[in-house]
């Protein structure tokens, strides 16, 4: 029997790790900044493996090998990777270095590409390995390279400056930002490596990771306030050079670890959450002094200026105005049964272009018909489009990149003629719920994300219903659509961002959801401002949400009798704000659907 495509690149990767005297290999989804979204350079899992989402890891063993995957991704990865030739694992519930101690054979030597993976991962699985007799080792060059023909290059797209009229702070008041704080801790220098840190930090973008507006390359900041930058010469352009100035030092990308080996007797701060074990490998090798601290870009990009605050208003107003467009399209176009969950993401987008500022979309849209709504992160192909059929649910998650915000949003549609079902409006109605709870939910000041995340669940778990992703993300400006540290999930697992205390000026998703497997699912998500909230005789600091994102939602699947009196004030004030904000953008049948979609309940 001929083996099909996977099944022949497994072979291949069993064959070179034979060769190199290799007993098993790890296969991340990550690249050398330890980023979420990859370049097509670093998709070697899905090379591998077929699997297509965003979070995994596969181990690979001569006997057998496994793929990893969290609750996200557990339908899509049985519908993507072959069972015959990977188990299926959960993560937190087990994990890869678990596994590989269990698995891995006695005085095995299992490889890994210490540019791939972060310190505590490498700690973690050489400590479960030596446990049973095997042992972690770095390889030289990555295997999967070695058998991937046609892997694409990183690419060379130019970096291009991001204004202080976008960032609202100069480069060089973020540079003296982290010099104070290294200069406070008695540090000489930091390891800038997560690629939205750099592009904080120097105010640049780039167009190297699809829909991550992020250049590659690395810095090191010094206490000085300057730095040096280490990028291909290909991508430096004269309006970079003239904008970073005297102050940053521009060297080629492979000078970067030999200026790591040169900082030898040095105090270094490297984040382990954002730094690949090479760079503490190098560090460390070169006799330098590294001191473990979360990089100091983190938490002031998390928290937007006034002029990203603002600029974020804008990007969602008229972001808003493209989804009601699409909204009103749908409206007319969907239930005659004609169009796919591919053609509505490609109209979505152009109502999305024709604003003539979209950059680029700010992940793959997630257009999900039926039972493919039920998978959370859902990508459709070719392969998996399907028929957005009369009466069914339509769930569309999408965001877009803008110079002056990126946008996140989701609305779950049901497409007629006929009504939904009593259930499809029950689960709908409890998911509104918990957004409505979320949105109007005070909170003092110390409150970290793990602790509002039963306000969104709480109408599904009365139901004995859940849904197994985190309730909220922080979100970058015109950067990542997932940005730390903040997060509003379960605290379960270690997961990172929950014990984040929430600070005014950051910016989440709410967006609680439902999914039943094979059927249908639903989410509702709008992007908030944590806010200060002014509360008569409160004692110490209050927050709130200010609601960012203004469109329709589905008035079709709401059964009124489920909401409270101030759930319906909120949908109201919510679509009096909606047309408010959108009416003045739109014209004619799209004017006259939104009046409609905003009348009061």
């Amino acid at each position: 029997m001929l083996m099909n495509t996977h099944e022949a690149r497994l072979d291949a990767l069993r064959k070179e790790l034979k060769a190199r005297g290799l007993d098993g290999f790890v296969i991340p989804i990550s690249d050398e900044h330890m980023s979420e979204y990859v370049g097509g350079y670093a998709q070697r899992l899905g090379w591998l493996t077929g699997f297509g989402g965003s979070a995994g890891t596969a181990a690979v063993l001569a006997d057998r090998a496994a793929i990893f995957v969290d609750g996200r991704y557990t339908i899509q990865v049985r519908e993507q990777v072959d069972g015959r030739l990977y188990e299926y694992q959960s993560v937190p519930a087990t994990s890869v270095a678990a596994w590989l101690g269990e698995h891995a054979p006695a005085g095995g030597r299992i490889g890994y590409d210490a540019w791939l993976h972060g310190k505590p991962w490498v700690d973690a699985a050489a400590k479960a390995l030596g446990a049973h007799g095997a042992a972690l080792v770095a390889v030289e060059s990555n295997p999967i390279d070695a058998i991937w023909a046609d892997r694409p290059a990183p690419s060379l797209a130019p970096a291009i400056v991001h204004t202080t009229e976008h960032a609202g702070l100069a480069s060089e008041a973020k540079r003296a930002m982290v010099a104070e704080w290294l200069g406070e801790r008695g540090l000489d220098a930091a390891v800038i490596s997560a690629l939205d840190g750099v592009a904080w930090l120097l105010n640049i973008r780039g167009a190297d990771v699809d829909r991550t507006p992020v250049a590659l390359s690395f810095v090191l900041a010094h206490a000085d306030g300057t730095a040096d930058l280490f990028i291909a010469e290909e991508k430096v352009t004269p309006e970079l050079r003239a904008h970073l100035g005297n102050a940053v030092t521009i060297r080629p990308r492979e000078a970067f670890v030999p200026q790591l080996q040169a900082l030898g007797g040095k105090k270094v701060a490297v984040d382990p959450e954002r730094s690949v074990h090479a760079i503490f490998a190098a560090l460390e090798g070169a006799g330098a002094s590294v001191v473990e601290l979360t990089d100091p870009t983190v938490l002031p990009k998390a928290v937007k200026n006034p002029t990203e605050q603002a600029g974020q208003r804008a990007a969602q107003a008229r972001d808003g105005a493209a989804i009601a467009r699409f909204l009103h399209w749908l409206s007319v176009e969907a239930p005659k049964g004609t169009e796919t969950e591919l053609s509505a993401a490609a109209r979505l987008q152009a109502f999305r272009e024709e604003t003539g500022l979209l950059r680029d979309l700010s992940f793959d849209t997630i257009s999900g018909a039926g039972p493919n709504a039920a998978i959370p992160h859902y990508r459709v192909c070719e392969e998996s489009n399907r028929t957005i059929a009369p009466n069914s649910i339509y769930l569309v998650d999408s965001g877009g990149q803008y110079a002056d915000g990126t946008t996140d949003i989701t609305r779950t549609v049901w497409i007629g003629p006929g009504e939904p079902t009593a259930e499809h409006k029950d689960r709908f109605t409890r998911v509104l719920k918990g957004h409505i709870t979320l949105a109007l939910a005070v909170f003092p000041k110390g409150t970290v994300g793990s602790q509002l995340d039963s306000f969104a669940r709480m109408h599904l778990w009365a139901a004995g219903l859940d849904y197994a992703h985190g309730t909220g993300h922080g979100v970058g400006s015109f950067l990542s659509v997932h940005e730390g540290p903040q997060r509003i999930a379960k605290a379960q697992g270690g997961q990172a961002g929950t014990g984040q205390e929430l600070l005014a000026g950051m910016i989440l998703s709410n967006e609680p959801g439902y999914y039943k497997a094979g059927d249908f699912g639903i989410r509702t998500e709008n992007l908030v401002l944590v806010e200060p909230r002014d509360i008569p005789g409160m004692e110490g600091e209050y927050f709130g949400f200010e609601t960012l994102t203004f469109a329709p939602i589905d008035r079709t699947l709401v059964d009124c009798a489920l909401l409270t009196r101030d759930e319906v004030n909120w949908w109201n004030d919510y679509h009096a704000k909606v047309e408010e904000i959108l009416a003045p953008q739109l014209s004619g049948a799209a004017l006259d659907w939104l009046k409609t979609a905003c009348a009061p309940l």
